[in-house]
């Protein structure tokens, strides 16, 4: 029996470490981490995109949908992760009617860590990679470490606006959240490395057993059982 696709997403606000998260799951696991911040960067609808992201607005749901649901279509054999969307219910509903997702992994940052992390965050526009000045920071600073250029804070992980921005993030992320709670589970946490040991072992057992062709199980039921077993029971 062919072994069936896997299709996840992870939801997070901006500055939880879901592009960190993904790209572990995807080496750890052999998926493949579709992030919409690339193909914003790499299609010509997403040029128009990035000029809301830098004022710190959501893109409307047309074009990013655009953007996303073109990208996913050429990779209907494939498994995958995706990150950064849906955003918003009417995202989500769009991605649904193309392929509904078997698995969501929502993160959990408390509202203090967030904003410190957004505003000590610097970016190489270019490349979209991220420094952090606290915890990753450029070998030399203010300059990308691979190309030597200059890097950029955006006007929206500037202190004044960080506020605003996870406000408009969990306003649209509340109806995804709840339009997936049947396939929905969340982590809870300060710092990638310190949830990545239990993170990791329930996506062992869920997505082995789940990649394997001899897999009957929903990705919902397998996380389930292996979530009894790893999680500490009060």
């Amino acid at each position: 029996m062919a072994s069936k696709l896997l299709r996840a997403v992870v939801l997070g606000p901006p500055g939880s470490g879901k592009g960190t998260v993904c790209e572990r799951i995807a080496r750890s696991f052999g998926l493949q981490h579709l992030s919409s911040g690339q193909f914003l960067r790499e299609t010509e609808a997403g040029v128009l995109a990035q000029q809301y992201l830098e004022r710190g607005l959501l893109v409307p749901d047309h074009v990013i949908t655009r953007v996303m649901l073109t990208e996913l279509e050429k990779r209907r054999e494939q498994h995958w992760l995706l990150d950064g969307f849906p955003r918003t219910l009417g995202q989500a509903k769009a991605l649904d009617g193309i392929c509904q997702p078997d698995l969501v992994i929502s993160l959990n940052i408390p509202f203090e860590t967030l904003k410190d992390r957004l505003s000590a965050r610097w970016v190489h526009p270019a490349s979209g990679r991220v420094y952090n000045m606290d915890f990753n920071p450029p070998h030399t600073q203010g300059v990308d470490d691979l190309t030597g250029e200059p890097l950029v804070q955006r006007e929206d992980d500037k202190p004044e606006a960080v506020a605003a921005r996870l406000r408009k993030y969990k306003d649209a992320a509340k109806p995804v959240i709840e339009l997936y709670k049947g396939i929905l589970y969340s982590f809870s946490g300060t710092e990638t490395n310190k949830i990545w040991w239990f993170f990791f072992s329930i996506n062992y057992f869920l997505l082995n057993v789940f990649l394997s062709q001899k897999a009957t199980l929903s990705p919902v039921a397998i996380w389930g059982a292996t979530w009894k077993m790893c999680v500490p029971q009060s």
